[in-house]
């Protein structure tokens, strides 16, 4: 028994194979195809999306650092800007503090000036008073009633001629 190639079942499934896709070929690569390009387009417009926000992500990157050293530079203006008017308020702060303790010293001053003043003035009036005392009791001691109303008198008489004298 011989067995010819044609009784062999794997030519016949080699065959029957290959007639399938001689007869369907074309029906079932130009789908298959189709499918594969309809992907390769897809993946081919992902990547090109992909590129475009990569580029837009770098640039919003770019501009986030940029805006991050000028939001750090208008900080570090502001702190300094602050620390300068902290310098300044602090400093007229002393100003006024050492104007206002000099005006109140000024005012102990006069104060002071004014008491030493009114105290002198005390003393005078006590003095004159004093003194008017010490001259009542001496001037009633030496001299005698009789003889104090001719002094009066001369006094008065004597009143006209000491205001022309002073008057000139």
């Amino acid at each position: 028994m011989s067995v010819t190639i044609f009784q062999e079942a794997g030519f016949w499934y080699a065959t029957s194979f290959v007639l399938f896709f001689v007869i369907f070929g074309p029906k079932i690569w130009k789908p298959l195809r189709e499918l594969l390009d309809a992907r390769a387009d897809r993946i081919r417009v992902e990547l090109e999306e992909a590129a475009r926000l990569r580029r837009e992500a770098e640039q919003m990157r770019e501009d986030a650092t940029r805006e991050r050293e000028q939001a750090y530079a208008e900080a570090n203006a502001v702190i300094e800007q602050a620390r300068k008017q902290a310098e300044d308020m602090a400093s007229k702060a002393r100003v006024e503090a050492e104007e206002m303790l000099s005006r109140r010293e000024q005012m102990a001053r006069d104060r002071i000036a004014a008491a030493e003043r009114a105290a002198v003035e005390e003393v005078r009036a006590a003095a004159v008073e004093a003194a008017f005392k010490s001259a009542r009791l001496v001037i009633e001691e030496t001299v005698n009633p009789e003889s104090s109303v001719s002094m009066i008198d001369k006094a008065i008489a004597d009143l006209p001629a000491a205001l022309t004298a002073r008057a000139a």
